[in-house]
């Protein structure tokens, strides 16, 4: 491919400009921000609200939530999450590790990556090769993908998780408050089998489920009157399982930001 070579051109000429390895050279010449609108389906990328201390909502071993961060910042790896399930283009991800898919994928058969765990192949790609963390789970997640390891919107383990955002009009406490506060909670989520675990005023909360711990939801303030939140559902027990409530929670969100805003 044109881009794979001209970008590794690039990489082995500031090699032999600078004397340095190959994974150094390349960190200098790849921009810091993933370059993907908001929105957009990306694989084991957790979406734009971060739960504190900066982390997203989200990675692709878990993943299934919100859109990629823009405007110049890493996307790095977050705790738990949602994954979004289309696979990034090869120019993107040439742009972004060196390599294309087909290559990565390559690469990882011959390490024997089907035979190991998520988070041996992450590591490997970070350690190894000098992938920055959340462009290292990405490839990962596409590789096991392309393998039949998982299908999409799936964890390793087995369970589906899915999620939703939502830019709303309001302050980023008024947001929380609405999953806390039980009357309010009411009015845009009756009758939900939704019992909050822990929550943090303008930040975040956890929640189990029917039981089961979970609902991750963070909220990120945009301004004074604006707020993003991302809400990831996991442990669901299939494909179908996890249509339905990707469905659900798309309608319970619009109807939050009516309420709120309104």
């Amino acid at each position: 491919m044109t881009s794979n070579k001209s970008f590794k051109s690039r990489v082995r000429a500031r090699m032999a400009k600078t004397g340095e390895s190959y994974t150094a050279a390349r960190r200098h010449l790849v921009p810091d921000g993933p370059g993907v609108p908001d929105g957009a389906d990306v694989p084991g990328v957790l979406d734009v609200p971060r739960v504190p201390g900066g982390e997203p909502i989200g990675q692709p071993e878990a993943l299934s939530a919100t859109a990629l961060p823009s405007g110049g910042s890493s996307a790095p790896t977050g705790r738990s999450g949602a994954v979004r399930d289309v696979t990034l283009s090869d120019d993107v991800v040439v742009a972004r590790t060196g390599r294309s898919n087909d290559e990565w994928f390559a690469l990882l058969d011959d390490w024997g990556a089907a035979a190991r765990p998520h988070g041996e192949i992450a590591r490997w790609l970070v350690e190894e090769h000098g992938v920055q963390g959340w462009w290292a789970q990405s490839v990962t997640v596409s590789y096991e993908r392309a393998r039949g390891l998982r299908a999409p919107g799936q964890s390793r383990g087995g369970d589906f998780s899915i999620s939703a955002s939502k830019i709303i009009n309001v302050p980023a406490e008024r947001v929380v408050e609405a999953f806390t506060d039980d009357d309010l909670r009411a009015r845009w989520l009756p009758d939900a089998p939704f019992e909050i675990r822990t929550s943090r005023p303008g930040k975040s909360v956890t929640a189990n489920w029917e039981g089961r711990a979970a609902i991750t939801v963070g909220v990120v303030a945009k301004g004074a009157e604006k707020a993003q939140l991302g809400l990831q559902h996991g442990k669901l027990p299939d494909a179908a399982s996890a249509a339905e409530l990707k469905a659900y929670w798309r309608e319970r969100v619009a109807v939050l930001k009516k309420l709120l805003e309104g």
